[in-house]
């Protein structure tokens, strides 16, 4: 057999074990990762399938992995990503519906062959929405999730095949650098020199130093276009949550960042204002700390972003995420101006102004 005849007979065998080898299915638009998604219709109930075959990505960042082991392994490891391990997806669903979110629910799963099946949750994505639902109630909504999920505080899942990880330093350095790996000689039109990688480097690990200790679950794309309108749920539940297999326990201003410093879409810079002071309103977190976090990690974020943007178009051949590029700098360039990053604005304004502009 052929991989892909292989594919399509675990498939197949997932599928009739699951009790839904009758379905009809229709494929869904995916997002930039090596997982698709298939629309199943079975007598008129839906369910989404998902594929994430095990052999797709690099491995997945072992528990018990050292700082050595991470970096041998490559990106996914280093920057603690799930990777093809389905498992995160699974577990993180439970520990996400158990906290009183909508999270699909996961109605069979074979991690082995990288297949689940899963609630289907619609079509109304925040961003298809907005308009038609305002947007200051979406993203209320969306900001009383994230503190009702901060305020329970919810115990690390861990289980067989999975355990969450802390987004450690490693892990936001190793995003970091792909500014400077992607982006920069996108910009440039040459790698940066060795010693201007290791001052950017330095400059971060300084600058991370500064942020709190993880304390809450981190989802770490917590935006507009992997959320959910679900109004005939009530209160929190109203917002559905999907991509959240890569999450990390780390610090509750990161999906906040992810929320407002959104790359695809643009959010009022008043109403981003305004959703920061709701958050502190109604969560336990102390201000001081919270918004020295969020100040760090936006630009952090942002670093990483730019540089996945270049490499989707370069490495990847998908030049349409260049288009997203100025809206993404734009987001660094405020980030930057804050007080917390002055070293690392110091460093653009010197070799790369474009981004302090």
């Amino acid at each position: 057999m052929t991989k892909t005849e292989d594919r399509d007979e675990a498939r197949r065998a997932f599928l009739e074990k699951a009790g839904w080898a009758e379905a009809e299915a229709a494929p869904l638009a995916g997002d930039a990762s090596t997982r698709s998604y298939q629309r199943l219709m079975l007598d008129g109930r839906p369910a989404v399938l998902m594929i994430a075959p095990p052999g797709a990505e690099a491995p997945a960042c072992p528990p018990d992995a050292d700082e050595a082991a991470r970096r041998a392994l490559g990106y996914n490891a280093m920057a603690r990503l799930a990777g093809p391990n389905l498992n995160a997806f699974t577990a993180l669903s439970e520990a996400l519906r158990a906290a009183g979110l909508s999270a699909p629910d996961v109605y069979a799963a074979d991690a082995s062959a990288g297949l689940a099946l899963i609630e289907d949750l619609g079509d109304d994505l925040f961003a298809r929405v907005v308009g038609r639902v305002e947007e200051e109630r979406l993203y209320r909504a969306a900001i009383d999730a994230l503190a009702a999920l901060h305020r329970q505080a919810p115990s690390k899942p861990s289980g067989a095949g999975y355990r969450m990880l802390d987004y450690d330093a490693l892990a936001m350095e190793a995003e970091a650098a792909l500014l400077i790996d992607w982006y920069w000689p996108l910009k440039k039109g040459a790698p940066a020199e060795e010693s201007l990688t290791a001052e950017y480097f330095d400059i971060w690990r300084a600058t991370l130093a500064g942020l709190s200790a993880p304390h809450a679950f981190v989802l770490r794309d917590y935006h507009a276009e992997n959320l959910l309108w679900l109004p005939d749920r009530s209160g929190v539940e109203q917002v559905g949550i999907i991509d959240f297999q890569d999450a990390l326990f780390g610090h509750a201003a990161y999906d906040v960042v992810s929320l407002l410093e959104d790359a695809r879409r643009d959010v009022d810079l008043e109403l981003a204002e305004a959703m920061i002071v709701c958050y502190l309103s109604i969560s336990n977190a102390d201000r001081e700390a919270f918004m020295r976090d969020y100040a760090i990690l936006a630009a952090q974020r942002n670093a990483k972003i730019l540089g996945i943007f270049a490499r989707l178009a370069k490495r990847d051949k998908k030049p349409r995420y260049l288009d997203l590029l100025p809206r993404v700098e734009a987001h660094f360039a405020r980030d930057l101006a804050r007080p917390e990053l002055a070293p690392l604005r110091a460093f653009f304004a010197k070799h790369l102004p474009d981004l302090v502009s």
